[in-house]
């Protein structure tokens, strides 16, 4: 199996070197195409675009949480907490739930007239990043003298109390007979987008919803290259490989890693509050532990630490468990004479994929090069270097005696 995948390897390096220097901005500038226009390969209320829809809001999760797991190497298994914020934030500035408050805010005629909370989805997709990030840097604090799995705990921890808050917000009062949540009752009616011009969303056409949450996709994953290719972003890869070694040469520990926390905890509360839109609806039983795990498992299987490997690892899990799962394999046991539906198995279904991919390709679908040279053992892990030059190319720097690359 390794002498197949190192063949792999050179014959994708021999194609690379073929192709001219712009292939790579004319293949995203493809993509970006694609993207716009795949809607009108399906109806505007198909289930395809349903679960479309849905896996790009995970995949721009799966970039949130590859910030703090992949670029910065801090577990995080709390990263439902800001999910659960982000929806939150859709909930209290975008429904009647505040019913004593009449705010509004470059709402639609109808939401203009309603009691409560209504500012423009733009307003609110700002509020809940800047909602997440304070809390990301709050979860930081704690973790600043933590490393590896003490780290785990804490932000588990900390999911766990968000989801607590959620049950029993009903029962936390902020003023005028209104509480901090609706608990399991949850919060409904939340206002579509609406955007001057365009005219408010709709349910019944799943077009405008997917050109939204892939012109978010799109912006986090330009502020995700940048910060990859950034001062910040060597810094939190140098925290990764070697704390001692990268505070000892001047980067600041506690900055780097409670921005790191904040900036990926962004990410998570503007599609949580993409969510709570496009559900109309924000209920406790959604914020589980369990979910944390699945976006956890879309950053693995695309490969820790690369952007485009998270993306596509978002976009898989996200495809498997909305579209393939209950759409196309679900009655696939009966033509076994087996009585039960796939999706009553469906996790069990994640962690066989989990399982073959550390066996087959512990790197990752699309894995970060020094990553992956690690695992296919070309260079030791303690011992490798990396040095990244401006065109892209990699200088893989070994100890005397054992050549260089």
């Amino acid at each position: 199996m390794s002498g197949f995948w190192g063949r792999l390897r050179e014959q994708q390096a021999a194609a690379a070197a073929r192709l001219p220097r712009w292939w790579n901005r004319a293949l995203a500038g493809a993509l970006i195409v694609f993207g716009i226009v795949l809607p009108f390969f399906f109806p505007p209320d198909s289930g395809f675009m349903n679960a479309t829809i849905i896996a790009v809001a995970y995949a721009v999760m799966s970039l949130g949480l590859n910030i703090v797991v992949g670029f910065a190497g801090l577990l995080d298994l709390g990263y439902v907490a800001f999910y659960a914020l982000g929806a939150y934030t859709a909930g209290w500035f975008g429904s009647g739930f505040f019913f004593k408050l009449h705010i509004h805010a470059l709402v639609s005629p109808v939401a203009s007239t309603l009691p409560g909370v209504h500012l423009n989805f733009v307003l609110i997709l700002a509020a809940a990043a800047l909602i997440c990030a304070a809390a990301g840097m709050l979860i930081g604090l704690p973790t600043l003298r933590l490393r590896g799995d003490y780290i785990a705990i804490v932000t588990l921890a900390f999911g766990e109390i968000i989801a607590t808050l959620a049950v029993n917000g009903q029962s936390i009062p902020v003023g005028g007979g209104m509480t901090l949540t609706a608990g399991n009752l949850g919060i409904s009616a939340i206002d579509q987008p609406y955007f001057p011009g365009s005219g408010s969303f709709s349910l019944l056409n799943l077009r405008p919803w997917y050109w939204l949450i892939f012109g978010i996709l799109l912006l986090v994953l330009f502020v995700n290259l940048r910060l990859r290719d950034s001062r910040l972003g060597r810094a939190w890869v140098a925290l990764r490989e070697d704390e001692v070694a990268a505070v000892s040469m001047g980067i600041p520990l506690v900055k780097t890693k409670l921005l790191a926390y904040s900036v990926g905890a962004a990410f998570g509360g503007m599609a949580g509050a993409f969510f709570g839109t496009y559900y109309t609806e924000v209920n406790a039983s959604q914020f589980a532990f369990g979910f944390s795990i699945f976006i956890l498992a879309m950053v693995i299987i695309g490969g820790i630490g690369s952007i485009w490997g998270a993306l596509v690892g978002g976009l898989v899990l996200g495809y498997i468990n909305n579209y393939l799962i209950p759409d196309v394999l679900n009655d696939l046991p009966s033509k076994f004479g087996l009585h039960f539906q796939l999706i009553q198995v469906e996790f069990g279904i994640f962690g066989f994929l989990l399982v073959i991919m550390m066996v087959l390709r512990p790197q990752g679908l699309i894995p970060e090069r020094r990553r992956q040279l690690e695992l296919t053992a070309q260079i030791a892990a303690e011992d490798a270097q990396l040095a990244e030059a401006p065109t892209g190319e990699v200088t893989v720097i070994l100890p005397p005696g054992e050549g260089a690359a």
